[in-house]
């Protein structure tokens, strides 16, 4: 049976799309998941999106996390299903206490819409296996509240567990030591502010290029779930 990876939309979301079509151009079948449905349809694989749940109301992702799918996301990424949270899904996925930390306002209260590039700082999680540890990578960035903010005991547990997956060369928010993305300590659940889905094909990624660094986050969790016979290639 091929990979299901379902990608949920919430009212506000709008980066749904491109990761489902990023799903596709991966090789699994993407399917499409609604906020108010419990249901998992059977998924192998979330990915939450980017966008404004909500209207970003409260906090970014305070309201998302009480929708009736996240009581499904939670119990399964307890369970160990990969669960990927981008931009908004990030935030959503800390809210959830899925991940530590918080998302606030950039430094200079100024939304940051360009590329920017990254150094790939863990290799272990289900999303980041097709990637070398110091690997520099080219994503798309677009946030006014995607600055990563935790206590120093948190970043220090985050640094000494290998949990940073990967951080910002030039550091655009303002996030604690430059960090893009952190993965749980079972590293089945990853978020990651830059948008990956914006990075898949040569067409609309990143110009001049490279234009599909961001391919591998989902490929990566195709060939987990492979290796894991839970699906077949």
């Amino acid at each position: 049976m091929p990979a299901r990876i379902g990608v949920v939309t919430f009212p506000g979301t709008q980066d749904d799309a491109d990761a489902l079509r990023a799903v596709r151009i991966a090789g699994a079948e993407p399917v499409s998941l609604w906020h108010r449905d419990a249901d998992l349809h059977g998924v192998d694989a979330i990915v939450l999106p980017g966008g404004f749940s909500y209207g970003d109301y409260l906090r970014c992702g305070a309201i998302a996390r009480f929708s009736p799918v996240m009581e499904s996301v939670i119990a399964a990424a307890h369970e160990g299903m990969p669960v990927l949270g981008i931009c908004n899904g990030f935030q959503v996925l800390c809210e959830s206490h899925l991940l530590p930390g918080a998302l606030i306002r950039n430094d200079g209260m100024l939304f940051v819409n360009r590329d920017v590039r990254l150094s790939v700082e863990s290799a272990d999680t289900a999303w980041t296996s097709g990637y070398k540890v110091g690997q520099e990578i080219l994503i798309p960035i677009k946030n006014g509240e995607g600055k990563f903010t935790a206590d120093e005991r948190t970043l220090d547990e985050l640094e000494a567990t290998g949990r940073i997956v990967a951080r910002y060369l030039d550091n655009p928010n303002g996030s604690a030591r430059a960090i893009a993305g952190v993965a749980n300590a079972a590293g089945n659940v990853v978020g990651l502010m830059p948008h990956p889905e914006h990075a898949v094909d040569e067409l609309t990624g990143p110009y001049p290029g490279p234009a599909t660094d961001g391919l591998a986050f989902f490929t990566s969790v195709l060939q987990r779930l492979i290796d894991s016979e839970l699906v077949t290639a």
